[in-house]
């Protein structure tokens, strides 16, 4: 049985210039949510008859896995100092075999007191083509996973690879998943619905996304305006009815010796603006359900 009817169903459509304001906590116009997406590849993942893993086939792709590792090795660690100087508690987008694989960057997220969004286990194995049950077995060993080394429920979800499936939503909801990244629509967060109960989606961004430009040959210099150019039109805004800043990043790119220069800059340019409200995306998803979801009940489809 299909969750939702139709799309209606499950976005409820609210035109942006006709919303109740959307008010943070002190005022801030901006939420800025820091994501880096801290992920693993498989050296020799199976195919799953939708895309090839690795650029490069058949594996393994020694140049992909290799820079990717990178990331984990090097970038990573690079990227924490960064953090660190700003005061930036990140909301990481994590694919759970890094608990295992990695322990070393488990325990220093955990020391710093991250928040998490599940990436699936993975990021060579997709949710696309999994049925229902499939569906549900994935996110509720994500949850019990991350329930077995932290001892605290999952909040967020976003699918590994940005695959998903049509039953994502209820199995979230279903394992007592509070928030998804998987729908990048709105500047806002918004309601999803499911037939097990609510979700909110919280603005994830492909634009401001260094994996993303990256492969438009963007550098560093020209991602820093686009991410400083991006936050002004939101901290304008933000003026009127509050808004989100997601940063999303990726340490086999933004932990490299000639991009991270700019990581450091932006940061530096976004903290240094008075209401900005630097904040976890289970932060962000709590706000909302008490404080804005409800303003939004009646308007829209």
């Amino acid at each position: 049985m299909h969750p939702a009817k139709d799309v209606a169903d499950r976005f409820p459509f609210v035109p942006y210039e006709n919303r109740p304001k959307l008010e943070w906590p002190g005022g801030a116009r901006v939420a800025l949510w820091v994501l880096p997406n801290i992920e693993h590849y498989e050296y020799m993942p199976t195919f799953n008859n939708v895309r090839k893993p690795w650029p490069r086939m058949p594996a393994p792709d020694v140049l992909g896995y290799g820079i990717r590792d990178y990331g984990n090795r090097v970038g990573v660690w690079r990227m924490f100092d960064v953090f660190d100087k700003h005061n930036i508690k990140c909301t990481v987008s994590l694919n759970f075999g890094i608990i295992e694989h990695y322990p070393d960057i488990w325990e220093a997220m955990e020391a710093r007191d991250y928040d998490y969004i599940c990436h699936g286990l993975y990021n060579s194995r997709y949710m696309w083509n999994l049925d229902e049950a499939e569906t549900h077995a994935v996110i509720k060993d994500c949850v019990d996973t991350y329930r077995k080394y932290s001892g605290r429920q999952l909040n967020g979800w976003f699918g590994p690879a940005a695959s998903g499936t049509y039953w994502g939503g209820e199995a979230c909801a279903a394992n007592g998943i509070s928030f998804s990244t998987d729908f990048y629509h709105d500047d806002q967060p918004m309601r999803v619905r499911t037939a097990k109960g609510d979700l909110v989606s919280i603005p994830y961004s492909m634009d401001v996304n260094d994996a993303v430009v990256y492969r438009w040959q963007t550098e560093g210099e020209e991602f820093a305006r686009m991410m400083r150019d991006y936050f002004d039109v939101m901290y304008a805004e933000g003026e009127h009815s509050g808004t989100v800043m997601p940063l999303c990043l990726h340490p086999y790119l933004y932990g490299q010796p000639h991009r991270l220069k700019y990581l450091d800059e932006t940061l530096a340019y976004i903290m240094s603006h008075d209401g900005v409200w630097q904040a976890t995306g289970t932060e962000i998803a709590d706000w909302c359900k008490t404080n804005w979801l409800p303003k939004l009940e009646g308007i829209g489809g």
